[in-house]
């Protein structure tokens, strides 16, 4: 028996059932298809949630919930999902008086108060007829979207059920209008994502109690029982989902959801009890601002409206987070506010007894002694709480006398009564006390190990150049007593010190000769393994700022066109040279390169920075670093987590070191989880990636230890060469006897070329004409073997020419296939005349198969006769090619005969003057050979136009899984039939053969057509 589709879908009704769900089957249930509410649900539930509302309240709410405003489906979506969190206002008259209140959809409060259904195949008619597979219902309303995919079925993943839903909010895009967010399934992998959010942003869900260890894989049971919880699910729709902006839709991931509820919690002990509201520690890249919105709203909650003030440690910062906040302000039910003084925080802070969000910098805290407020209801939030501003101690200059007091202890002092939380995307230091001593001990923990596990974000791996600028031993001892200064106690003497080997090194490293090494080799690097990966953004962290300005003039000099290429983004100064103005520019011209810098489509794909961008500074598709300063403790591992965020198939972020970051970067991860130490505590591509490459490599090398590739491996290969050494590479893993080993290459090309993507600078280069090859056979084997994929020889070509530009730097322009431009067409006589002649027979097998299987599967959808005629002759002839019984040139005649029939038999309907439906019942009453004997064509023809049209008429009746609407259907088809004296006698059989493609049609027919009319 195969586990299928259908029982993976009972299996997750029945688990609904077992936590309380009540279960409906879409077909039986008697209602208008063109509306994706359960109306009669929703209006008994609204009814008994607002049990202090008169029925015309109701009404007034439904209405509204039935009648969006004109709009975009995220502008809908997204006025729902402020109706769902906070209800309906309504006006309406009642008893001679004119009323307004508020209509609740859900009671959170108590939630046996609403309805929870699970429905499986609600059928929905919009641009349509479209049926999903499971869909939550709260309260009557569609919140939650269930695509499902078979387990047993290879050629089907999530990745498949998210495209479906794609389709989905094209074909039927009212449903969309109350949709909280959606599942993709296929029991290996579940994931949950909002209707704006990428397959990338669609996250597993991994506790059922917010426990992170040993949950590298994710169950489904798991995650329905996690998310659907019913208090739970309550909790996430009210709390944890929001927009970020007008098209953003943020759907919390597990460890946001468990920790801030455990930081809500820790904050409601420490208002009773000291204060210290804990420690949040999730690593960098893992939505640490979000989450702080998420708690900021919760809090308002638990905490009955407190103030809350969040403090970060410098402006750029500051605005970052509050861009953020400000994004959320719907969600947050207040706009936060940016206090521009010390002046404006007091005054801001007085001027209100509860709520309020207030973001400052702790700069400000410092110009003054007197305190701000002595109210108990303000919670701080401190950003990157583990900095060394946060001190308590009181320090003395031994010179002066001079009395120093920790930012920490001027802090407390002017919020004597205030709560304290501390966010962090790093740990606290072994050797850092205060900051426990400030905020408690860790609330949550969410590490580097479980965020690349989730795929959360990526692994950063790092490659070491400092050889290449030929900097001798005394340099590389003052880099290293730089190290030392910066991760000591930040005393006078060492500030001091500290000044003085700043004015050393910076000599030292911004000399011209080290310049222009540095810079050569950043653009060879980057030119030769980085700049076409992904979109090419890349970050020169300079040692100085007059360092970056050399930097810039210099990859100018080298590279005089690449003035939209680069650009550097750095804090300016008074005293600033004149020629720097317009280069560094205002804030206006930074917030310019911060918008082009995340566009991946503009030409700016390398910023020179010093400070700015190196922490909350987010690009997904940032996949290099070039280091040229000294960093260490969290300042490092905030700037290279600028390139572990995810984005499609990044496999990691590259970090390219010319001064030295090794040692800090181990003595970095002193701080972090022992799991995290054992995973990324080296992370040097020369020992990881470049090992899973050669090993790799050698697994490619021995699949094709029977095929002479040599021809391509040659510097002097012309692409003609090259061309046919690809094509006769994919020819010989088409072979039969290669079947299984191409199934094999496919998946170890895949994971070689992800090697290569980190470690391609290491690579010799017959290392990296060989992994081109292999990639390159590998795109080309998969395009044309790869089940439901449109096959396309203009888009294969370009990307393999795109490819060997990349990693050979051939410029010419491959054509694999002759002088064909365009789409593989089955019906193409020029393409099959092509096929003909090809030499690579096993290609020709591959792609003739696959062309007619596409056709065949259409057949399926609509013509019975033909479907089960053409699928026999595939399939003899594949059975006989397997078993060796016909050559490759026999069979490739067997297709192309079956090819032409198909050709054919496509043009049949057109003579006829039938439809393709039409013409499937046109064969099906066409099947008795010899029925013409006794009925005329033309009434065949006319009985199957009119077989059609009352098929076509009905299509609002559930047919295909109502039994008794499928009783009705075949008594109307008899019914026709006898109307025209149809079978004739004798031939009784016939009759099912007709009633049969009728069922086949209203299945999958209805749907088939109305995909292809729209």
């Amino acid at each position: 028996m195969v586990f299928a589709e259908g029982n993976y879908e009972n299996a997750v009704i029945e688990l609904f059932k077992q936590m309380g769900y009540d279960y409906e089957y879409g077909p039986d249930i008697d209602r208008d298809y063109t509306e994706s509410i359960y109306l009669s649900e929703l209006t008994s539930s609204l009814e008994r949630v607002n049990s202090n509302l008169p029925s015309i309240a109701i009404s007034e709410a439904v209405n509204k919930l039935m009648r969006f405003e004109n709009g975009s489906l995220i502008q809908k979506n997204k006025q729902f999902t402020e109706w769902l969190q906070n209800g309906i206002e309504v006006s309406y008259f009642y008893k001679g008086e004119q009323h307004v209140g508020i209509v609740r959809l859900v009671d959170f409060d108590n939630v046996e108060n609403n309805s929870f259904e699970v429905i499986n195949q609600w059928t929905i008619i919009e641009n349509s007829n479209k049926r999903p597979d499971i869909i939550v219902f709260l309260n009557g309303l569609p919140v939650v979207v269930f695509e499902l995919k078979s387990p047993s079925r290879e050629e089907t993943d999530v990745s498949d059920a998210y495209l479906q839903l794609k389709t989905y909010q094209k074909e039927i895009p009212s449903l969309f209008n109350y949709n909280t967010f959606c599942v993709i399934s296929d029991q290996a992998t579940s994931k949950a994502g909002t209707i704006t959010g990428g397959e990338d942003r669609f996250m597993e869900w991994k506790t059922v109690d917010g426990s992170y260890e040993n949950i590298q894989y994710a169950q489904w049971d798991t995650f329905i029982e996690g998310m659907f919880d019913k208090k739970r699910f309550l909790d996430i729709l009210q709390n944890f989902i929001c927009y970020s902006g007008d098209d953003v839709k943020i759907l919390a991931a597990y460890h946001q959801y468990f920790a801030v509820n455990k930081a809500s919690s820790s904050t409601i002990h420490a208002t009773k009890t000291d204060g210290k509201g804990g420690v949040f520690w999730h690593t960098q890249g893992s939505g640490k601002s979000l989450s702080m919105v998420f708690y900021a709203h919760l809090l308002q909650k638990v905490l009955s409206s407190p103030t809350i003030v969040v403090i970060t440690d410098r402006n750029d910062l500051d605005d970052q987070l509050f861009s953020q906040f400000a994004k959320c302000a719907d969600f947050l039910r207040q706009i936060p506010i940016q206090a521009d003084s010390r002046e404006n925080l007091q005054a801001l802070l007085a001027g209100r007894e509860a709520n309020g969000i207030v973001f400052t910098t702790m700069q400000k805290f410092e110009e003054n002694d007197s305190p701000l407020s002595e109210r108990r209801n303000i919670v701080v939030m401190a950003d990157e709480a583990h900095r060394g501003q946060y001190g308590l101690q009181e320090k003395i200059d031994a010179a002066t006398g001079k009395i120093k007091i920790g930012t920490a202890r001027i802090i407390r002092d002017q919020l004597p009564n205030a709560t304290y939380i501390g966010f962090t995307g790093t740990p606290i230091s072994n050797k850092d006390k205060s900051t426990t001593e400030v905020f408690g001990n860790y609330i949550d923990v969410y590490d580097m190990t479980q965020a690349v596990e989730d795929g959360a974000t990526r692994p950063v791996y790092y490659e070491s150049r400092v050889i290449h600028l030929k900097l001798d031993a005394s340099v590389l001892n003052k880099i290293d007593e730089e190290y030392d200064v910066m991760v000591k106690e930040a005393e006078n003497y060492a500030i001091e010190k500290s000044k003085k080997e700043l004015g050393r090194l910076d000599s030292i490293l911004g000399a011209d000769q080290t310049i222009d090494a540095l810079v050569a080799d950043i653009i060879n690097h980057y030119e030769n393994y980085r700049e076409n990966e992904l979109t090419g953004k890349a970050m020169v962290v300079a040692y100085s700022r007059s360092i970056a300005m050399k930097i810039y003039h210099k990859i100018l000099d080298i590279r005089p066109k690449w003035t939209e290429k680069i650009g550097v983004v750095m804090t300016s100064g008074n005293n600033d040279p004149e020629e720097w103005h317009d280069i560094i520019g205002n804030k206006s011209h930074k917030d310019e390169m911060a918008r082009k810098f995340k566009d991946n489509r503009d030409p700016l794909k390398i910023a020179i920075v010093v400070d700015m961008w190196l922490t909350g500074f987010d690009i997904p598709s940032l996949a290099t670093m070039y280091v040229y300063k000294p960093m260490s403790g969290h300042n490092l591992m905030q700037a290279i987590a600028r390139v572990n965020r995810v984005y499609k198939d990044k496999e990691g972020g590259l970090v390219v070191d010319y001064v030295g970051i090794a040692g800090a970067l181990k003595q970095a991860m002193n701080d972090y989880t022992n799991r995290d130490k054992g995973n990324f505590g080296d992370p040097n591509i020369a020992k990881t990636a470049l090992s899973k490459f050669i090993e790799k490599l050698e697994v490619c090398r021995g699949i094709f230890h029977s095929f002479d590739y040599s021809g391509f491996m040659s510097e002097n290969a012309t692409d003609l060469v090259r061309a046919k050494t690809i094509s006769g590479g994919v020819n010989f893993l088409s072979g039969v006897p290669e079947e299984k080993a191409k199934e094999e290459y496919i998946k170890q090309a895949l994971l070689l070329r992800q090697a290569a993507s980190l470690c391609r600078s290491l690579l010799t280069p017959e290392e990296r004409f060989e992994s081109a090859y292999f990639e390159a056979v590998r795109t080309l084997l998969t395009r044309i073997t790869g089940a439901g994929k449109p096959l396309s020889l203009k888009e294969i070509n370009n990307r393999i020419n795109e490819l060997l530009k990349a990693s050979i730097k051939s410029e010419g322009v491959i054509n694999l296939f002759s002088d064909i431009d365009t789409g593989f067409s089955l019906f193409d006589p020029k393409f099959l005349d092509e096929i003909s002649k090809m030499k690579e027979k096993n290609i020709a097998v591959e792609m003739l198969k696959k062309l007619i299987a596409e056709q065949v599967t259409m057949y399926k959808h609509t013509n019975l006769v033909k479907s089960e005629k053409f699928s026999d002759m595939l399939g003899r002839a594949m059975k006989s090619y397997l078993n060796g019984m016909i050559s490759n040139e026999e069979v490739i005649q067997e297709l192309m005969k079956l090819a032409k029939e198909m050709t054919i038999a496509s043009a049949e309907g057109n003579e006829l003057g039938l439809t393709d439906e039409e013409l499937a019942f046109y064969d099906a009453l066409t099947r008795p050979s010899a029925i013409k004997d006794f009925i005329e064509n033309d009434q065949l023809v006319a009985l199957a136009h009119e077989l059609t049209d009352i098929l076509r008429k009905s299509r609002t009746v559930d047919w295909q899984k109502k039994e008794s609407a499928r009783a009705r259907m075949r008594v109307m088809v008899k019914r026709l039939l006898r109307k025209y004296e149809y079978p004739p006698e004798g031939m009784e059989d016939a009759i099912q053969t007709v009633v049969q493609q009728a069922e086949m049609w209203t299945d999958a027919g209805m749907e088939y057509f109305d995909n292809h009319r729209a």
